[in-house]
Order: structure tokens, then C-alpha cells, then sequence
């Protein structure tokens, strides 16, 4: 369930750009990079879209596990070893119309230095998506469980694994982006009980879809989805 819940928001989102930089740029075919795109969970459904798309993953095993999905449903998506730091060195600057940036800043040593890399392969109006954990859900959630002080530290303190809306959106600002699009995924479906987000899956992704975009609700999240132009 949460799985199809985080697709639905953040394909359509997806879609959306895919559809709008197809029609600026004049391709129907695209070059997308998936920067810890792994075993290919969106960079394969890309590649049957038509696009041609490229996966950088420090992680050989995932690599691996991405050539044969891709074979499985006959496409080809090229993958390169690498951390998303990298990408200046094993990609053509300004060669990308769209980047994947999905549960990477969480994991990086410098989130400001990963999306300057991000920038240096987009071409101009190219596109970032980014997807990462909430601070503001994490303490929620600590606090639903009992946790009060270690919510009330995370709300003073977010560890640097965690964003805020503000400050993801301050990151991609210093790092040369403007930011369009501020989408929440998991909301509703992290707070009902399991036995009732299964009694009506379809009305719950339904919710979860309308509620994604809610200036209140996308703040209370678990991740953050932030779409954003060069």
C-alpha cells in the first residue's frame, strides 16, 4: 500500500514535467539520469515510456539487479557506478532534461555539494526531482508512539537526514534551482491503522492524491517531493 501510494503522487508529478519538457524542448524522447536510482523502480518504467535513461548507484549487487529488470521488460537503461557526487565526472555537463534525486540527500555527506552536481548535468529548463524524509513527520510520528522528548528534539533540532520544506527548498534556491512544485507523499497513509488503510485502498490513494498538494498537509508528510528547474 505504501509503495502504490508513493507512486501514484509522485509519477503523476513526473508525468507532468515529462510532458511539459517534451513539449519546450520539441523530443518526445528525453535523457533522464536516476542519481541512486538502484535496481531501476522508476528508471525502467521511463525507459518503456520511450526515454533514454541513465542510472549512477555506488552499489554493484544494485546495478546488477537493474540490467536484469530492464532486460526482463526489453528496454535498455544504462547504469554507471558512482555516488550521486560524481555525476560531473561520468556525465556530459548539460546533457539531462530531467534528474532523479529519490531518498539521496538523506545519505550524503554534503546535500548542497550533491545538488550542484545535480545542476552541472542539467541542461537550461532541465528539471529535478527530488523525494526526501520529512523532519516534521518524523516527530510526529515519535510523538504517536509515545516519544515525546526525542519529537520535541527533532523539532528543535532535525538531524541532518531529515529536511523541512524550507530548508529542501533553501538547498535547491543555493544551489541554483527555482523550485515549482512542493508535493507531500505518505501522509494519511502512515497515520490510519493498517487494517483500515487496507479496507479501501483505492479511496485511501485517492486521499493521499488530493491531499499531496495541501498547504497544511504535504507538511506533515514522510517525504518531501520537490519538483525544481534550472
Amino acid at each position: 500500500m505504501r509503495d502504490a501510494t508513493r507512486q501514484t503522487v509522485v509519477w503523476e508529478a513526473l508525468r507532468a514535467v515529462l510532458a511539459r519538457r517534451s513539449a519546450a524542448a520539441g523530443r518526445d524522447t528525453l535523457d533522464i539520469v536516476d542519481a541512486g536510482g538502484g535496481t531501476g523502480g522508476f528508471a525502467v518504467p521511463l525507459a518503456r515510456l520511450g526515454h533514454a535513461v541513465t542510472v549512477v548507484d555506488p552499489t554493484p549487487d544494485s546495478l546488477a539487479a537493474l540490467e536484469r529488470r530492464a532486460a526482463e521488460n526489453g528496454v535498455g537503461v544504462k547504469g554507471l557506478q558512482g555516488d550521486v557526487a560524481d555525476l560531473g565526472d561520468l556525465l556530459e555537463p548539460g546533457g539531462a532534461d530531467l534528474v532523479l534525486c529519490h531518498s539521496v540527500l538523506e545519505y550524503v555527506d554534503e546535500p548542497a555539494g550533491a545538488l550542484s552536481a545535480v545542476r552541472g548535468v542539467l541542461r537550461e529548463g532541465g528539471a529535478v526531482s527530488v523525494l526526501a524524509a520529512n523532519s516534521v513527520a518524523a516527530a510526529v510520528h515519535r510523538a504517536l508512539a509515545g516519544q515525546f522528548e526525542e519529537a520535541r528534539r527533532l523539532l528543535a533540532e532535525p538531524p541532518g537526514r531529515w529536511f523541512s520544506r524550507e530548508s529542501l527548498a533553501g538547498l535547491l534556491a543555493a544551489a541554483g534551482f527555482t523550485v515549482t512544485e512542493v508535493h507531500g507523499v505518505r501522509i494519511f497513509s502512515e497515520l490510519v491503522p493498517g487494517m483500515t488503510a487496507e479496507s479501501d485502498p483505492e479511496a485511501l490513494i485517492a486521499l493521499e492524491r488530493a491531499a499531496a498538494g495541501h498547504p497544511v498537509l504535504r507538511d506533515i508528510a514522510v517525504q518531501l517531493h520537490v519538483i525544481a528547474h534550472r
